[in-house]
């Protein structure tokens, strides 16, 4: 894990200086300026529409300074880390914001920098060139510095091919992560995992050539405990329930809510927060085999619930089951979950907003700030309790697929809530974690989701 190239530069000499400007304060700031560049910038029709560039040359004909636009207060509101869209339009030299702007502002700025400067060339004979941003005074780089690290793995993780990310490969990287931060781990696989009472994570992974296995990573000895649960189905064929190509064609990614809890769970630690950590990650591959779980079978779970197969494409949802179940018995302060559970999910909010459930009215709203002031969009849904008997299908205790095709995203989170009784606060993510199109500080692949609103609403949720 190398993060060097996701850093600010401390050395601003030779540093150009970038003004970025919001649309409505154009001539005001030019009015300040001398005739000769105000003369420029209204030659070249600059209006500081969002992510528009004005380069101004000196007397020599050397680059002076750069203009950025922000756009209108619209703009500002539709788009998100408008400096990191621009990069692409600058030259490969060393910048320095000039202007003046707000904690959080400089915050966005900075963090789309580092953030527009991601790019997954793991498979290809080129380096991406990265510009240097001169970290700003008064300002606490360091963290944004540490934000972007967790989303990088994030992204990483998720845009890794399945034939080099599979449960095993997700392990190792967690030993890694925590040898860097002096966590603790341990692993459940294979056949250990019914000698553990982990009976659901065997079921679904036990088709596939790479042994199934439940990752466990402990770090810090005081304060509150948050237990974080990631989703790591590695490679999604559907099982039985076979998808189609289509289906198929990103399943890579089906391992993206743990990624987005491994990366959460470095920034965590890089900041050193004052929490005891608790990372759980079920790392299956649900394949076809002989012995593949079947539609119709009936399978007892950890915490003694029996469910009913009614489709084995729903195989997220009984991954997490035993390992809710298993978080749920130490009694965390706060117990989050974060996978790529349902398409319904998606229809209902597209691949940008982060969904999530919850029945803590205070951690929703919290979240729900911060996640404004982080410009990390999540949405809550509805814990619908009257919905609970189209999981309960009376041949078994539930029904991992309801049919009738209506609440998909609903009826999955009431499937997992059922599985944790002793949590203080529970929150279930049903996320998409990819980028269908480029967009500022977000390249098409793998994306985190969430995180970041978490990160910034712990503080208050945890009372730390």
């Amino acid at each position: 894990m190398n993060f060097q190239k996701f850093k600010f530069t401390s050395n601003s000499n030779g540093a150009c200086p970038i003004y970025l400007i919001k649309a409505e304060e154009l001539n005001g700031w030019l009015e300040l300026q001398n005739e000769s560049v105000e003369k420029w910038v209204r030659s070249n029709e600059f209006t500081a529409s969002s992510q528009e560039v004005c380069l101004i040359p000196d007397n020599l004909g050397n680059l002076e300074r750069v203009l950025i636009g922000l756009g209108d207060k619209a703009a500002r509101n539709r788009e998100r880390f408008v400096l990191g869209g621009s990069t692409n339009k600058l030259p490969h030299i060393k910048y320095k914001i000039e202007s003046e702007h707000s904690y959080l502002e400089l915050a966005e700025h900075c963090l789309g920098w580092l953030l527009s400067q991601y790019a997954f060339t793991k498979y290809l004979n080129k380096e991406k060139f990265f510009l240097e941003l001169v970290k700003p005074e008064g300002f606490n780089s360091s963290k944004i510095e540490k934000i972007a690290q967790g989303e990088v793995i994030t992204r990483d993780l998720v845009n890794t091919p399945a034939n080099e990310m599979g449960p095993k490969e997700l392990e190792e990287f967690i030993n890694n992560l925590a040898e860097i931060h002096g966590a603790s781990t341990k692993c459940i696989s294979g056949d250990q995992l019914l000698d553990s009472n982990f009976p659901m994570i065997h079921a679904v992974g036990r088709a596939s050539i790479k042994r199934p296995r439940l990752i466990e990573m402990k770090w810090g000895d005081k304060g509150p405990t948050l237990t974080l649960v990631g989703k790591g189905v590695c490679f999604d064929t559907g099982g039985l329930n076979i998808k189609s190509g289509l289906g198929m064609a990103l399943m890579k990614k089906d391992m993206g809510g743990a990624a987005n809890v491994i990366g959460l769970s470095h920034m965590i630690m890089a900041q050193n927060l004052p929490i005891r950590l608790r990372l759980l990650v079920p790392a299956v591959e649900n394949s076809i085999s002989s012995n593949s779980f079947r539609p119709k079978d009936i399978l007892t779970s950890r915490k003694g619930l029996t469910v009913e197969i009614n489709n084995t494409d729903a195989e997220g949802r009984l991954v997490l089951a035993d390992t809710l179940a298993y978080a749920d018995e130490e009694a965390p302060d706060l117990l989050i979950c974060m996978a790529t559970l349902t398409g319904a999910a998606r229809v209902a909010v597209g691949a940008d907003l982060a969904p999530f459930y919850t029945d803590d009215d205070y951690f929703s709203d919290t979240l729900r700030e911060s996640s404004y002031r982080v410009r990390d969009p999540v949405w809550r849904m509805p814990f619908y309790t009257p919905y609970e008997p189209l999981i309960e299908p009376g041949i078994a205790d539930l029904d991992n697929a309801p049919g009738g095709g209506f609440a998909g995203s609903i009826t999955a989170a009431l499937f997992l809530r059922r599985f944790v009784e002793k949590a203080k606060i529970f929150a279930h993510f049903d996320i998409y974690t990819w980028q269908p199109s480029p967009s500022p500080g977000k390249p098409k692949g793998g994306v985190g989701m969430g995180a970041r609103a978490i990160l910034d609403a712990l503080p208050n949720i945890l009372k730390i």
